[in-house]
């Protein structure tokens, strides 16, 4: 996921960056107003939001951004355990709610939580396109320039999965949960090994290669590349064919 922390204290900033690094992007704010200046220029999925900042109380971000209309999750790190604090939180729109200190091994259990529910509440277009090619979700097809190209199950996942969140990171652990359903080990080389399937049939024969490696995070679709973001299609493509883990340290 692409994750914004809005913490002022850069030691637990740098300690969560480096323990998600293998599966999430995380960008870090240190004052809520430059939390709410990078949410407004970026498309985050997930929020990480600590209460005591120094310009704006974390409760007025979190408010803030429900006004706005921003459905995203937000996580609560906070000193504070008060129930009455929790519960305003909850009532302002944050989805859960963290106690420092916390361990990392919870902090990621929670994330995975929060992570598919964002993919169970996403809405799926029936057909995707982004630049030249095109995935519809119904009848299990692809088309690149006019050409159908044949994908098996998991590179139709893989690609499909790629496609929605053109234009942004998506780590090995999303692409793992999206295709496989489940959260074993994003490292091991069985994505590796269906990306370079599904490269051999969707960019082997064309000019621009849609599919580019984060080196140690996942793969994106760079949209500046293959104009634009997705967008939802009502028609039929034209037809033709060829053939680590730190879980027991405490983050205060």
């Amino acid at each position: 996921m692409n994750i914004l922390l809005i913490d002022d204290d850069t030691r637990i900033a740098s300690a969560l960056k480096q323990a998600l690094a293998g599966t999430h992007v995380i960008d870090h704010a240190p004052k809520g107003q430059v939390g709410l200046q990078q949410i407004s220029k970026n498309p985050y999925d997930l929020i990480l939001l600590d209460l005591n900042l120094p310009d704006i109380d974390g409760l007025e971000v979190c408010r803030q951004l429900r006004a706005l209309g921003l459905d995203f999750p937000i996580l609560v790190l906070s000193g504070n355990s008060g129930v009455l604090q929790k519960i305003a939180l909850l009532d302002a729109g944050a989805n859960d709610y963290l106690t420092k200190p916390f361990s990392l091994g919870e902090l990621k259990a929670r994330l995975r939580v929060l992570s598919r529910q964002i993919s169970n509440a996403k809405p799926i277009p029936k057909t995707i396109q982004v630049g030249d090619i095109t995935l519809d979700g119904l009848r299990h097809t692809v088309h690149r320039a006019g050409t159908e190209i044949v994908l098996r199950r998991k590179e139709f996942l893989l690609l499909e999965c790629l496609m929605q969140n053109a234009g942004t990171v998506v780590t090995r652990q999303m692409l793992m949960h999206y295709a496989w359903q489940d959260d074993q080990d994003p490292w091991t080389n069985t994505i590796d090994v269906h990306i370079k399937y599904l490269r051999d049939k969707i960019d082997r024969q064309f000019a621009k290669p849609l599919i580019k490696t984060v080196h140690g995070i996942g793969y994106k679709i760079d949209i500046a590349d293959h104009g634009g973001g997705p967008r939802k299609l009502d028609r039929r493509p034209p037809p033709g064919r060829v053939g680590q883990p730190n879980k027991g340290r405490k983050v205060h």
